[in-house]
Formats: C-alpha cells, structure tokens, sequence
C-alpha cells in the first residue's frame, strides 16, 4: 500500500478529534444524569500489516472508572432509604476544557489540510504553464 498523503493524514484526525468532541457533548448533556459515567476516548496510530501508515484512529469507547458520587437528595425518587444516590462522575470544567482542546486541534487539522490542498493546487498550475 502507498504512503498516505497529507490531505488523508489530516482527515483521519478530523474523524478522530470529531469522535472527541461527540462524546465530549454526551458527557455534558448527561452532566446532571444520576449513575451516568464519564465517556472517554483515545487515539490509536492506524496500522497497515503491522507498519505504522501516520494516520490516527479513535479507540473504542472507554468509561470513567472513577466511583460515582454519592448526592444527599431525600426528595429524588432514586434516592435509597438514606436519601443518597449516585450522582454522575463528569465535571464540566474538565469537559470544557477538553472540548477547548479537540476544537483547536480540530482546526489546526484543518488549516493543514486546506495548506495541503493549496499547495496541491499551485503545482498543478505550474506543471501547466
């Protein structure tokens, strides 16, 4: 298999960091969800028969593994006799934050793709002349 191009580098990190920004979305919508746990995602280098190719790949879906708060709420109808229930373990500060982080890699993805693309471009318009 040939190398990958650039263009095709940076679009599998735009799939990837896309993936990122998905789940990050999820955790935040579910921020307030009772027993709901934090959705993480890493990336993999893509390999081709054992060779790395440059690209990048999201990991499976992974959860938080850290405990679930216990939240005092006697009036919610999941609270235990002792009016403690799990709370979620997503801290939105963290997802903001992660969300900063996977947006500017996104664009800078971006930005490289479209450079690319550009000087792709100008070498067809001198082979040309």
């Amino acid at each position: 298999m040939p190398d990958l191009t650039s263009t095709q580098i940076s679009a599998s990190a735009l799939r990837a960091q896309g993936v990122r920004l998905r789940h990050i979305a999820e955790n935040i919508a579910n921020a307030d969800t009772p027993g709901y746990r934090r959705k993480l995602v890493s990336f993999e280098p893509e390999r081709d028969f054992g060779r790395n190719t440059g690209a990048v790949a999201a990991s499976r879906t992974l959860h938080d593994r850290r405990e679930l708060p216990e939240v005092y709420d006697p009036g919610n109808p999941m609270a235990g006799e002792d009016g403690y229930y799990l709370g979620s373990n997503v801290d939105l500060v963290v997802e903001v934050a992660d969300a900063r982080e996977a947006s500017r890699s996104y664009e800078a993805n971006l930005k490289m793709f479209e450079q690319a693309r550009a000087m792709s471009s100008s070498l067809l318009d001198l082979i040309r002349r």
